[in-house]
């Protein structure tokens, strides 16, 4: 005997499907499994806030409607175990992605979000470290990306020319993305516009430490006058502009 629906209600809340999943990803899609778990995750991922959104094991394995119909899908199976295929085949599809982060104690979690445009930026951020764990409830919170080198670079300085790109290249094998980024940002306010500049501030944060005096880390920008005036007179005077 079939089981029966009762029909859609008036106040049932709509969500968004774009285009492409009827025209391009359902026809690709040939598991059951997978094309229910694929709508879980567009139904859920409405359901939250913020301009990245994600799922975690914990949010596919705590739904008992997600459950149930991975248990229809696959009767004689586990529905742990048809999840973890549906979650395989939709990531090797590329419906999905999934990063990687570290919460306090080490402990590994695996987010999941669709490959839109802010899924992608979303995993490009978390890759560089852009993502704050709120201690108390263990919440992610994914910060926007940083541009890379290069283009902050541009619209900080000038324009790269070959020389600059490879010296660039070099110094972010050498150091963290954040130093560079503040680092391109202070050679800017100091308006000394040379790589020289640049590793001369990159090498003294690596010896003696970076201080809250000298760089607001959030903002990337040097924070008073005391602090600037140590570079226009200090060890990195013959490298500015002034």
């Amino acid at each position: 005997m079939t089981d029966t629906f009762d029909g859609f209600g008036e106040r049932d809340k709509s969500i968004v499907l774009p285009e492409s999943f009827f025209g391009q990803l359902l026809p690709l899609i040939d598991d059951l499994a997978e094309l229910k778990l694929t709508l879980f995750c567009m139904w859920a991922l409405q359901q939250r806030e913020g301009r990245y959104r994600y799922l975690t094991g914990a949010d596919f394995a705590g739904s008992e409607s997600l459950l149930a119909g991975l248990q229809a899908a696959a009767p004689k199976a586990d529905p742990l175990s048809t999840l973890d295929a549906a979650l395989a085949r939709a990531l090797e599809r590329g419906t999905l992605l999934q990063a990687q982060i570290s919460r306090s104690g080490g402990e590994q979690v695996t987010l999941y979000l669709m490959n839109t445009t802010r899924g992608r930026e979303a995993c490009e951020a978390i890759a560089q470290g852009q993502v704050i764990i709120e201690p108390d409830t263990a919440a992610v919170e994914i910060l926007p990306p940083r541009p890379s080198i290069y283009r902050l670079y541009e619209q900080e300085i000038g324009a790269l020319t070959p020389m600059i790109a490879e010296g660039l290249k070099d110094l972010e094998a050498e150091y963290p993305a954040g130093w560079l980024h503040d680092a391109v940002r202070v050679a800017a306010e100091k308006q000394a516009k040379n790589l020289k500049f640049m590793r001369a501030v990159l090498e003294r944060w690596r010896k003696e430490g970076r201080r809250d005096d000298e760089i607001n880390e959030r903002e990337g920008s040097v924070e008073s006058d005391h602090s600037q005036s140590r570079f226009l007179s200090g060890k990195y005077a013959d490298y500015i502009d002034h």
